[in-house]
């Protein structure tokens, strides 16, 4: 199976990552992981003031610090993963990856706000359950 893991490197994805690793009678080393993360633009105003290389240094470090842990995580348990970052807003990024990707699951961790916390402060998982037709297990 070809799995997308969904990070930002909160504790939500912290407990995301157990999950996966907890379960591996059906989340085990026979799939395909990828570790995918978005990374927020940076301002076209802040931006026009460094150059392009400046500004593609900070997309990478910006990722490699949510992945560094992860990869140490996952080697640790003997999963192969390749990782993946996108530059924009990440609901957008993990439905059309998800989607471009052809992944069988999707796994991200949840906040848990509940019905009036996403009206209210919108979510991540909710925008990516509407925007994906792949499958998504959220992990709380």
């Amino acid at each position: 199976m070809k799995i997308m893991l969904a990070v930002d490197g909160s504790k939500f994805s912290k407990r995301m990552l157990a999950y996966v690793t907890a379960h591996d009678e059906w989340l085990g080393k026979g799939h395909q992981y990828t570790v995918f993360t978005g990374v927020l633009a940076v301002p076209h105003a802040a931006s026009a003031f460094v150059d392009a290389e400046m500004v593609r240094k900070f997309y990478d470090d910006d990722a490699e610090a949510v992945f560094k842990p992860i990869r140490s995580f996952l080697a640790k348990q003997g999963l192969d993963t390749s990782f993946v970052y996108k530059i924009g807003h990440p609901a957008e990024l993990i439905a059309k990856a998800a989607e471009k990707g052809k992944f069988d699951l999707l796994i991200m961790g949840s906040h848990g706000h509940g019905n009036l916390g996403n009206m209210v402060l919108g979510s991540v998982a909710t925008r990516v359950i509407a925007a994906c037709s792949t499958p998504v297990l959220l992990v709380r």
